[in-house]
């Protein structure tokens, strides 16, 4: 089969077992764990600027956003409506192991963003053999441009998606009776998933890229479907961002972008393909 055909080290070619298979595997893994573990020591070294400045950033009213926000609704003369107000919250740690848990979660999870572009390549090291010339020629620059839409995405999410989901939990209150303390770890666990999904929602237009090549997906078909989608879209909004309408139509419109980015994609392998096929008659 073509997905065992040996050449990682390009000296020799042929077919892989499938322990062999696995063994190439494992030396990816490996790597690409070690890459982390770099990443998470560096993440370690950094720690009280991270966590002071990164990662409770969204809960300090100085908060580049907050500040951007209120800049934006003066110059647009709307006053001070798209100003956030000051955040009134509180943190605690109610396990015995509760703050080193997300110490460990923070080192490891930052260890992985930073590492990316290398994992990333690792794993498209283990893939490239099974890719034919044709392939390999239509995928150059992938890991450049799945590195670069996954840290869009996640300062995205970070600086857009987190910021409006914590404001908003953070002055809810269903009675003046109810102080809001929250853990760290509710905290960590509300906003780390936020800023990785946004980073990998980031993806679709390659997606679709490489699911119009081998024609799964079509222009044709993204534009027909393409309310469908936006619905999805909204969908999505409303569930990772606060409940009004400001902060869905911030989170909407890029996935909106990227969709038609991802139409405009299909439309250059559609005529890629067709040139092709006109070079071959």
């Amino acid at each position: 089969m073509k997905l065992f055909r040996r050449n990682f080290s390009d000296k020799s070619t042929g077919e892989m077992s499938f322990i062999e298979h696995l063994d190439v595997l494992r030396g990816h893994l490996f790597k690409s764990a070690v890459a982390v573990a770099l990443g998470a020591i560096v993440m370690a070294i950094y720690n009280s600027f991270i966590v002071k400045r990164i990662l409770m950033g969204p809960t300090n009213k100085d908060f580049p956003t907050y500040h951007f926000l209120c800049k934006v609704s003066r110059r647009l003369g709307l006053g001070d409506k798209l100003c956030m107000s000051e955040i009134h919250v509180r943190m605690q740690s109610n396990a015995v192991a509760g703050q080193f848990d997300v110490y460990f979660n923070i080192i490891l999870i930052g260890g992985f963003i930073i590492a990316f572009p290398y994992v990333f390549w690792q794993f498209w090291k283990f893939t490239k053999p099974a890719l034919t010339d044709r392939e390999l020629r239509n995928t150059r620059g992938v890991i450049f441009w799945v590195s670069l839409l996954f840290f869009i995405g996640v300062l995205f999410g970070y600086f857009v998606i987190a910021p409006y989901t914590i404001h908003f939990f953070a002055n809810f209150s269903i009675s003046e009776n109810v102080e809001n303390i929250w853990t760290i770890g509710s905290y960590f666990n509300t906003i780390v998933p936020l800023i990785l999904g946004a980073g990998l929602a980031f993806q679709l237009p390659l997606v679709m890229y490489f699911l119009a090549k081998v024609n799964v997906v079509s222009s044709k078909y993204l534009r027909r479907v393409r309310k469908y989608a936006i619905l999805i879209m909204l969908i999505v909004a409303g569930i990772i961002t606060p409940p009004d309408m400001l902060s869905q139509i911030v989170c909407t419109l890029p996935l909106m972008l990227l969709y038609e980015i991802s139409i405009w994609l299909c439309v250059k392998v559609e005529k890629q393909q067709k040139q092709q096929e006109e070079e071959w008659q």
